[in-house]
């Protein structure tokens, strides 16, 4: 399958690059919603929450066509050690089989419409892979 190179930006690559292709790979992601949705049509009211409810509606699928399963999904509390004021509202581990099922995510058409909803819902988040020990 042919890496989507043209979605990362420079430094996207660079990380992507560095993890072996053939090798299972977990993304943390931690998330922090906004109340409110910023879709760009204002026609679309709801809260972050909500917003992040309808991405997760196709990439729930879309992880699943790759061969990756969610392997936890849990709301977070105030960090004990972190920068102070740093709060996300959400953790995931996302398992894929390797870093190119997780690339061939990305090109599914399905899942490149349903980032709107992603965009929409974040105040900010992180996407860390993860290389599991033994690996």
């Amino acid at each position: 399958m042919e890496p989507p190179f043209e979605l990362l930006d420079a430094e996207q690559r660079q990380v992507f690059a560095s993890i072996p292709a053939d090798r299972p790979v977990v993304m943390l992601n931690l998330l922090r919603f906004r109340d409110r949705a910023a879709y760009v049509d204002q026609g679309e009211e709801c809260s972050g929450r909500d917003a992040y409810k309808r991405y997760s509606e196709t990439s729930l699928k879309t992880i699943a066509a790759v061969g990756g399963r969610v392997l936890f999904g849990g709301r977070a509390y105030q960090s004990l050690i972190g920068p102070t004021g740093e709060q996300w509202h959400q953790v995931f581990l996302v398992w894929y089989p390797s870093v190119e099922a997780f690339r061939g995510m990305l090109v599914i058409p399905e899942y490149q419409a349903a980032v709107r909803h992603r965009t929409a819902a974040l105040e900010d988040s992180r996407l860390i892979p993860i290389r599991p020990f033994g690996d």
